[in-house]
């Protein structure tokens, strides 16, 4: 969902022992406070365009625990995967399993997935943007057929809390694996989805379904996801584990 007539500052409260949280203050048309911690160890908070400073404040120290914890977290994890060159010898994932590429020389550019190995066929005066195109191109066909047969196969179970059957689309996205647009009755998942496994693509499926009664991540959110999927925090935490490319 996108932040309308928003603004930004930036602010910081003071823990015990000296400690300092700093983060980015957005007020926007919302009616909750949000707090998201990303990886490179930003902080930005979201809150109503009227919410008090004291109580924006209270809400972060409270959740001062919590956002150290992710900190910590994003800074041990392992650094992102070096992007792809597809040549001979790497790995690339395809519902959550990893497959060997195997770079070979043919006029007709194509990539194949067979007996456990992607085979990318290419000219040998084909450049690295080409095969990454390649690989994109045969990416997304599997994504328009996969994600389309899972919305149909999710989509019953959120019926039954009168969700309607939405519109598909699919983006190539840099920080989410999905959103929605209620008004536009419509779904947007990540191309880079299509690499998890399916648990984890119907995770981010009933995920968005689930906006379209509860726009906000506020507990009647996560009530509802718990009566559409009980087990979606472990998906949620499968899905974090991989590093896509």
């Amino acid at each position: 969902m996108g932040e309308e007539a928003y603004s930004i500052k930036r602010d910081a409260i003071f823990l015990k022992d000296g400690i300092s949280i700093e983060y980015d203050l957005i007020r926007s048309r919302r009616r909750t406070v949000g707090i998201t911690v990303y990886p490179d160890g930003r902080v930005v908070v979201r809150a109503p365009q009227r919410a008090a400073k004291a109580d924006i404040e209270a809400i972060v120290r409270k959740k001062g625990g919590w956002i150290a914890k992710k900190q910590r977290m994003f800074e041990a994890a392992p650094p992102p995967p070096p992007p792809p060159r597809y040549v001979t010898g790497e790995r690339h994932l395809y519902l959550g399993r990893s497959y060997p590429l195997t770079a070979l020389e043919d006029g007709q550019a194509r990539v194949e997935l067979l007996q456990g190995q992607f085979l990318l066929y290419t000219p040998d005066t084909d450049s690295p943007d080409r095969r990454e195109m390649l690989m994109r191109e045969w990416y997304r066909a599997k994504a328009k057929e996969i994600f389309a047969q899972r919305l149909a196969a999710c989509h019953p179970t959120a019926a039954s809390c009168g969700i309607p059957y939405p519109d598909l689309k699919i983006r190539l996205m840099k920080r989410r694996w999905g959103s929605c647009a209620t008004t536009k009755g419509s779904i947007l998942l990540n191309l880079r989805l299509i690499q998890t496994p399916v648990p984890c693509i119907d995770y981010v499926i009933l995920h968005e379904l689930a906006h379209f009664k509860e726009p906000y991540h506020n507990a009647a959110f996560y009530a509802l996801l718990d009566q559409l999927l009980p087990d979606w925090r472990a998906r949620r935490e499968e899905l974090n584990s991989f590093q896509v490319a």
